[in-house]
């Protein structure tokens, strides 16, 4: 499941729901509630997340 990740940086929603299979909504409502990491806003149109915590969670099998 890693091998599509990098090893450091930041990776955009399409990348994250390849490795951590969920749809986009229960994505979002995740963030929402604290379940899944929030991530960081590179525009106002763009949101990407830090391998490191997308490692993470899949680890936890959150």
């Amino acid at each position: 499941m890693f091998e599509s990740l990098p090893t450091a940086g930041y990776v955009r929603l399409p990348v994250v729901l390849k490795v951590y299979p969920v749809s986009k909504s229960t994505w979002w409502a995740g963030i929402k509630s604290g379940k899944y990491p929030a991530g960081i806003k590179l525009s106002e149109r763009v949101t990407a997340w830090k391998v490191e915590e997308i490692r993470a969670l899949i680890q936890q099998g959150v």
